[in-house]
């Protein structure tokens, strides 16, 4: 099952306050982007974050899962507290690198 653009759009607003956000279609699923950093892939109207150590304390209640076959287990976001999502992505987003230029 494909995401929402429901799901996605309430996605995008949840992280509006904290810059730019854009999102981006990739086979029925989708990244979202935040000031040009990926930091949710949205699988199957699920958000999935990296399992990275910066966030592992902020993260140590949150299910895990696999947002798509042969994908690294992620951490799935779970929406209902707000404060710890922003805590959550913005920690995320300082320590993720930009996407590579292609040239």
């Amino acid at each position: 099952m494909a995401c929402s653009t429901e799901f996605i759009d309430f996605v995008c607003d949840k992280l509006s306050p904290l810059g730019e956000v854009r999102s981006r279609k990739m086979m029925g699923d989708y990244v979202i982007y935040l000031n040009e950093k990926c930091v949710i892939t949205a699988c199957d109207n699920i958000a999935y974050v990296k399992k990275l150590p910066c966030i592992t304390d902020l993260m140590t209640d949150a299910e895990t899962g696999y947002p798509y076959s042969g994908a690294k287990e992620a951490y799935i976001l779970d929406f209902a507290d707000t404060r710890k999502v922003e805590k959550v992505i913005t920690t995320l987003w300082e320590h993720l690198p930009f996407p590579k230029s292609k040239k």
